[in-house]
């Protein structure tokens, strides 16, 4: 045989060998093939979430340290031996931030979920040096001298940012255990938001920046759930009610409810009100609900309105989770980033409406599971958190938002992160969820097959 006829006969068996194993709809189950996905997809275990979440704890762990010191020196200060010198020793974020507020109610939950004590250790050492500190930091600040501004917040808030989010988180671990010595401390963050803070003649917590009496959404977070948790802690059923006309003081002027979001800001003096819906500031509205309705009375008058209202912005939020799993920083603008921080806290409060019995886990499950996703996508070898906005004021034209800057380094995203992770895991191990015909379902019974279910009566069969 030539060298000629050899290599023509090599070319035809190719080509036949070729023919005989390209995929078509014949030979192959095409709805089989793997798609490929950016960030993850499908149904997790609950080690695969502790898992990120460890992460994030070990990261913390060493980033935060939680002792006083000499700042001359860097020697340790024991909090009742406090001076002028005395700070709190400087780690990757603030203990005192309302940001960190989020973490310490994040770690509670994890730990209560997880049951892995590390997580309760963290937020309730650092809570309770900031309590132990405050008597000595008080007395010095009382008598005229500059003291570390971390404690100023503590022993003299001057804003929501400096009280709510770690007055709520202390009210939870009080409640959880009387022992610890931090009523002093609640007591005067909820006289700061209760009786000091500025409000609008109607009694809306509001602000004078940007502008003369301006509503930030942010500032539900930052406000209400504490009043609703005073409730909780002293059996005062004015706090409910407080709390209850609050979020609908915020309701009347930021929610839309053509489409299911809420205004960043709406300041008094403008006309028309324009409509930015930050997703940040919708997580701090979003996640306001699902703390009061966690403490509010089953029999309150308003816990319908408020629940109707929750139920209402998740529907609006979910409609619009971009196809990884994350929300937008500007929600209904495609053109604007992906955004952990509202993704994270989207996610949880998602998952937590599930397990509360608020919305049908058929319908939400696989939007809280995607999220997850992302969050975990977001979460780096290091246990940091990946594309956070940064802080952020008030805006009133796109461009303010699209373009903020996102870093490892906001503290925004690790709270909500840890919090996300926590009511996934709740969720996986109170749901049924599974991968069916390569799309995740959630079921009433676990489904004890890993081959599609073209037959669902409410009733497994297969």
């Amino acid at each position: 045989m030539t060298a000629k006829l050899l290599y023509t006969v090599l070319l035809l068996v190719t080509a036949m060998s070729t023919h005989a194993q390209q995929v078509n709809d014949t030979n192959t189950p095409l709805h089989l093939m793997k798609p490929q996905y950016k960030t993850g997809y499908g149904v997790v275990t609950p080690q695969e979430v502790k898992q990120k979440m460890d992460m994030v704890l070990h990261y913390l762990e060493k980033a935060t340290p939680c002792t006083l010191e000499d700042q001359r020196s860097g020697k340790t200060v024991q909090p009742q031996q406090a001076d002028m010198h005395t700070r709190l020793r400087p780690g990757d974020f603030r203990l005192t931030s309302y940001e960190w507020g989020v973490t310490y109610s994040a770690m509670l939950a994890a730990a209560e979920t997880t049951g892995d004590e590390a997580y309760r250790r963290y937020a309730i050492e650092r809570m309770t040096l900031l309590a132990q500190a405050a008597p000595q930091f008080e007395m010095l600040y009382k008598k005229g001298t500059a003291i570390d501004p971390l404690m100023r917040k503590v022993v003299d808030p001057h804003a929501l940012d400096d009280a709510g989010a770690i007055c709520a988180a202390m009210i939870k671990a009080h409640i959880a255990n009387n022992q610890l010595d931090y009523r002093p401390c609640i007591d005067r963050y909820a006289d700061y938001i209760i009786n000091k803070e500025y409000r609008l003649k109607d009694g809306t917590f509001a602000r004078l920046r940007p502008h003369k009496n301006t509503v930030w959404l942010d500032d539900m977070f930052m406000g209400i759930p504490t009043v609703a948790l005073m409730g909780r802690l002293t059996g005062n059923t004015h706090y409910y009610d407080d709390a209850a006309q609050q979020i609908e003081l915020f309701r009347s002027r930021m929610f839309l409810e053509g489409k299911g979001l809420f205004r960043h800001g709406w300041v008094e003096a403008m006309t028309p009100h324009p409509a930015f819906h930050w997703g940040r500031a919708n997580g701090w509205a979003m996640l306001t609900l699902c703390e009061v309705l966690d403490v509010l009375p089953n029999h309150h008058p308003d816990r319908p309105r408020i629940l109707k209202l929750l139920q209402a912005h998740i529907a609006g939020v979910a409609r619009l989770q971009h196809q990884d799993g994350y929300w937008h920083q500007l929600l209904d603008r495609d053109d604007t980033y992906l955004e952990t921080s509202c993704t994270a806290i989207f996610t949880y409060c998602i998952a937590h409406a599930i397990n509360q019995g608020w919305i049908d886990a058929l319908a939400y499950g696989p939007v809280a599971l995607l999220g997850w996703h992302a969050v975990a996508n977001a979460i780096n070898q290091k246990g940091q958190i990946e594309n956070v906005c940064v802080g952020t004021g008030m805006g009133f034209d796109p461009a303010f938002y699209a373009f903020r800057p996102v870093h490892v380094m906001a503290a925004h995203g690790y709270g909500p992160a840890l919090w996300a992770g926590a009511e996934t895991i709740r969720l996986l191990k109170s749901q049924h969820p599974k991968s069916n015909d390569s799309a995740v379902q959630f079921y009433s019974e676990e489904v004890p097959t890993d081959e599609p279910i073209f037959n669902y009566d409410g009733k497994i069969r297969f």
